[in-house]
This record gives C-alpha cells, structure tokens and sequence, in this order.
C-alpha cells in the first residue's frame, strides 16, 4: 500500500423512517433553506410534502430549485448559486438522487465564489469555502451522498468533467430504504450497474498488497450481484433495497480506495460520450466497461484472474490465465444484460459518426487512466469495440 490519510466528515443517518431527524439536524445550520429537488418523483411519491413538513415545523424558510437533469447542467447550478446569494441561503438540502446531489456540490462551492460556477468545474478556480448542505437519498447509485464527488454538463459546449473539494461532503445524509421503493426497474438497473463501476474502478491499480481493499471490493461486488436480480423482480423489497442502498454508499465513500488510486479511465470516456449524446451515465458504463477490461488485460492478467475466480466463480483448471479473465469479463456482460442493462451504444441511436469527437473529449486533459494510461488510440478502440 501507499501511505494515505482517510477522513469522511459525513454523518449517515440511515434505515427506516429517519427523515424526521431533518428537525434535529437542519437547525445546526441556519433557518433560510434551498430545496433542491429533481423532477416530479418526490412529489408523486410524497416525500416533497413530508420533507417541507419537517423543514416548516422547525421555522425554516424554504426556497425552491427544481428540475436538476439527469446529468445535472451547470446552467441549472447557476441558478441555484443566483438563489443562494439573493436570498442569503444558509443552508441547502438536495432531495434525489446522485444528480441532485451533485448538482448542489456545484451550488454550494458556487455561491461562495464570486466568479462563474464552471471555473470549479474545470478547476480554473478551488473554491475556498461553500455553503453547508444535507442530503435526502432517493436512488443507490452514485455514492455521492457520502463523499466529496461531483459531475457537472455544459451543454452549450458539450462538456462533463468530475471535480470536487473537501468543502463539498454532505453535514449529513439521511437514506431511508422505503424513499426508493418508487425507483422504476430501469433506474434500479443503472443504480446498480453505476455502484459495480464505482467498485471496478477502484479494483484495477498497480500497487501492491492491498489484499484488505481486495475482499471487501469484491464482497461488495459480490452482495451486490445476489440482491440485484432479486431486486428488479421485486422492487418494493425492504431488505432487498436496504442491502442495495447502503452497498451503493460503501461503494465509493472512500473506505475501499485507501492506500492506492483506481482507475477511472471508463467513467472518463462514458463522460465524453454523455457529453455529446447526454445518455444515462450507468447505460454508458454497462456498455463500456466490460470492452474497456478487454482492452486492458494485458496490463495485469492475473488481477483480472483474480476478479474472474473470486466473485465470478471462474473455475481456472486447465484454463490459461487469459482464458480465465476473459471469462469472468463475458460473465460480466451476461450478469449486466440479465437484469436490463445494455450492451452496445447502438441502444442509444449511436453510431460512428461522432466517435473522433467523443475522442477528443475524453483526451481533453491529456492521457488518463492509472490502471493503464489510455491514448486517443485506445479510446477510439474502446469506443469502436462498444458501438
């Protein structure tokens, strides 16, 4: 392992009925609050009602911002930063899921920045302070809820880069199982799949003696792949949700990645092409990560071996070491496509037209990846093996 220094100031507040802790915890902060929220779930759902209940009980004054994309546009984050300094927000509390969450990272660190909020984006700018925010879960999926992650779209310039900053982990994060049971199947579906690649990601690294890290990644992984097809038959399952919603947090609260760096490079490239066709991110990754470890193999046989016996049951006798990866890699695909996911960009209308450009994108600060650092070349054939 290298050294490393682990701190997660988050407080998760998680299980049944727990929404109520909003009138313990939102005071802490101040009484001039931000709603933000997605589309119109929360509302179908009841949760906005229960939510503004809570927030009205303890005095709060509550603005609104609603209506955060799928992958969150950092015109909607502007908005957000333009509420926060007229009305002298004190507090903010995102009420979604990953997007939402995300997409009030940006708010926070924006709204104490006198400049444009994609100059954190793009790191033109490392922001200083940030407004304090909460976070209310709706969907297992991107682990935002407990770390210091973010993803943000330009769409006038077809870009989507992650940042982030120390300043921008939720004070708390309130997960109640019951808020997802309204999760449609093919949510559920890119909420799983989106975990598992957090959980990839972190897996493939070249240093040495992590063996810890290595079982609980594939623990997880593999706790993951018993619930997840059981789920999408039955999605009002508490224990069923609970084992996925909090596996989805584990999965990238910074706990599996001490002592190395992940990878990254797949999410790098699912970014470029969601940037320019704006396809569900976890689609994008079903797609990509299986041709991305293809493509990879030769970097390191033996972990790919690793990961083929130990969570894909891969019987390696009389199997070369390749052999073994590879099928543990078609394990994967089969596992993904079983339960809903896709298998080629072709799902989302896309076709080679754009592939250079999708390209150039993912190159646009130079070579990535710490697994195996990926050329324009290797994205091209990445792109190309996944159309």
């Amino acid at each position: 392992m290298e050294n490393f220094t682990y701190h997660n100031p988050t407080k998760l507040i998680f299980g049944k009925d727990q929404l109520v802790q909003l009138k313990e915890e939102v005071p802490r902060y101040g009484n001039n609050v931000l709603l933000v929220y997605g589309g119109g779930s929360i509302k179908r759902n009841g949760l906005y009602d229960q939510t503004v209940s809570y927030l009205k009980e303890i005095g709060a004054t509550v603005h609104e911002l609603s209506g955060v994309e799928p992958n969150p546009r950092i015109a909607t984050v502007r908005k957000g930063v333009d509420i926060c300094k007229t009305e002298g927000i004190d507090f903010i509390l995102a009420v979604g899921g990953g997007s939402v969450i995300d997409c009030t990272k940006a708010i926070a660190a924006g709204a104490k920045y006198e400049g444009d909020a994609w100059d954190l984006v793009t790191k033109k700018h490392i922001p200083t302070e940030a407004v304090p925010f909460g976070t209310v879960l709706t969907l297992a999926a991107t682990g935002s809820e407990m770390n210091s992650g973010s993803v943000i779209t330009n769409w006038e310039t077809n870009e989507k880069y992650g940042w982030g900053s120390p300043l921008v982990f939720p004070r708390f994060s309130i997960l109640d199982p019951q808020n997802t049971f309204t999760v449609p199947q093919d949510q559920t579906v890119y909420g799983v799949v989106d975990m598992m690649s957090h959980l990839f990601e972190q897996y493939f690294h070249n240093v040495k003696n992590t063996p810890l890290q290595d079982r609980m990644i594939e623990g997880t992984l593999r706790t993951v792949m018993e619930a997840a097809p059981k789920l999408v038959k039955d999605l009002k399952n508490y224990d069923l949700r609970e084992t996925i919603l909090y596996s989805g947090t584990v999965a990238l609260n910074g706990t599996l990645q001490v002592g190395y760096r992940g990878d990254w490079a797949s999410h790098n490239i699912e970014h470029a092409v969601s940037a320019v066709y704006d396809i569900p991110h976890a689609g994008g990754l079903a797609i990509l990560f299986p041709n991305w470890m293809k493509h990879t193999l030769q970097t390191n046989v033996g972990r790919y071996k690793q990961l083929a016996v130990r969570v894909f049951d891969v019987n390696p006798t009389g199997k070369t070491d390749e052999e073994t990866a590879l099928e543990g890699i078609q394990k994967l695909r089969v596992f993904w496509s079983s339960i809903g996911a896709p298998e080629q960009l072709a799902h989302y209308d896309i076709d080679d037209s754009k592939v250079d450009a999708m390209a150039d994108k993912a190159m646009a600060n130079g070579p990535f990846g710490n697994f195996q650092k990926l050329q324009k070349e290797d994205v091209v054939a990445i792109l190309k093996a996944s159309l």
